[in-house]
């Protein structure tokens, strides 16, 4: 079930969190989410590159912070919020 996915997806990053607290660079929460991921047993890549199709053909590419259970897109953000240019990478990541 997708839901108990999240949910332990949501355990790992506040055991990160809690555990690093508030101010590193983005690679450091995201490469201690990683290693928590695999501790947990959680399958998961990271920096996966994401094919990018133009009329079936491969423009380009993507690449992901993590995908864990082959279906979910981790995309990390160390700022202060989330402005519609995250949103809109998000997006991306899911129409490619």
């Amino acid at each position: 079930m997708q839901s108990d996915k999240t949910g332990l997806i949501l355990k790992a990053f506040y055991t990160v969190y809690n555990e690093l607290g508030y101010g590193f660079i983005e690679n450091v929460y995201q490469n201690a989410l990683y290693k928590e991921l695999q501790r947990m047993g959680i399958p998961c890549v990271a920096h996966p590159k994401i094919n990018v199709y133009y009329r079936g053909e491969i423009v380009g590419y993507y690449e992901a912070d993590i995908i864990a259970f082959d279906s979910v897109i981790l995309e990390l953000k160390a700022v202060s919020h989330l402005m519609k240019e995250h949103e809109i990478q998000l997006r991306n990541y899911l129409k490619a």
